[in-house]
């Protein structure tokens, strides 16, 4: 029997994108167990309620994190929209679902260069990384930013999207389909890459509902949960579609789970371009926030929830974010026992965490 010895992995790591550390006990080449930490680049950011009001606090949550920030923005809108009941309009619900598949494509695009990066694929990490441009521009030119948009307000949206640029975008994203599909085909075929992925890291369906896992990560290991097919998330029950899910469990699975989900993201575009209707964009807010309003979205990496409450100021009680990688990473504690090291990083991709986001 080989002596355990505990080796730290990160904050700091050439293969990930996250400050993620982790105390990885392992024995000979084997992690017997893993121990994360968080806390590192805490900011306090649901503290500012008491300093913000909560107009202000829509773009202090949109800050948690670059990646997903219009869906945070739209969860704290909705959650405190909710506590005032305020009806937004058709149309902006119709802009706010396109805006958040793009962010999806935009989250899907970089995490797939990440993932190739990670294996030594260099050439196909460029490839996913120049096509997400394309989804950058898109926002740039519609939002006005490429990482935080700062257009998701109390109410609605601070500005409109004419039609015609709404075809363009639509007309884009067809356009691009071809070289996504050339690109996708080889995360799913090449034999490089399902030697470093195909059964690895495997989370049963039943460990993934025993610790609540979310998002692609549950969806991998076939669990077809998706909180974009309940009847409260924007305009997705018009748009008819049902979860990408995958049976195998391990980190082939949750990539080929993004995949699908990113050709699904554009199919989403354009039947919400298709079916949008004319209208305001935003409707007049005043008053101050009474009671209290909970929201669930499925942001790129799983379910979010956002909670807001207020006593009748215009500065709410408490403003509540749980994202997606607080549930995953007791998913990602149990793939790794058992697992050889030189394996880690890739299942710490495949969880994509966002330590941004855990540690507000």
């Amino acid at each position: 029997m080989g002596k355990k010895t505990i080796i730290p992995f990160g904050p700091q790591h050439p293969v990930l994108p996250e400050p993620v550390h982790i105390d990885l006990v392992v024995e000979d080449e084997t992690v017997v167990e893993a121990i994360p930490s968080i806390g590192f680049i805490h900011r306090g950011l649901e503290k500012l309620v008491e300093k913000r009001d909560y107009t202000q606090m829509v773009y202090v949550i949109e800050r948690i994190c670059g990646i997903c920030s219009f869906g945070h923005g739209w969860g704290a809108a909705s959650a405190i929209e909710g506590a005032m009941n305020v009806k937004v309009p058709e149309r902006a619900e119709y802009l706010r679902t396109i805006l958040h598949e793009l962010s999806r494509l935009h989250s899907h695009l970089l995490w797939l260069g990440l993932l190739a990066d990670a294996f030594g694929f260099e050439s196909l990490f460029m490839h996913c990384w120049r096509i997400r441009e394309t989804i950058l521009d898109i926002l740039e030119k519609t939002t006005g930013g490429r990482v935080i948009f700062s257009i998701c307000k109390v109410g609605g949206l601070r500005k409109d999207i004419d039609n015609e640029t709404l075809r363009e975008i639509s007309e884009t994203l067809e356009g691009i389909k071809a070289e996504l599909k050339d690109i996708t085909t080889v995360f799913i075929e090449d034999d490089s890459v399902k030697n470093r992925l195909c059964g690895v890291g495997v989370l049963s369906k039943e460990d993934a509902i025993e610790l609540c896992a979310v998002g692609p990560v549950a969806r991998g290991s076939g669990v077809g949960q998706d909180m974009r097919m309940t009847d409260n998330h924007g305009v997705y029950k018009d748009l008819d579609f049902e979860p990408v899910v995958e049976e195998a469990g391990d980190c082939y699975a949750r990539c080929k789970v993004r995949i699908g989900e990113v050709f699904q993201s554009i199919e989403l575009i354009k039947k919400a371009v298709d079916k949008i209707p004319d209208g305001p964009v935003d409707v007049p807010v005043k008053g101050n926030v009474e009671g209290e309003y909970m929201v669930r979205l499925e942001q790129p990496r799983g379910e979010a929830y956002y909670y807001a409450k207020g006593a009748g100021t215009k500065f709410l009680q408490r403003m509540r974010v749980r994202t997606p990688t607080n549930m995953n990473i007791p998913a990602l504690v149990k793939i790794l026992q058992g697992c050889d090291l030189a394996d880690v990083p890739m299942m710490v991709l495949t969880i994509d965490p966002c330590i941004s986001c855990t540690e507000r």
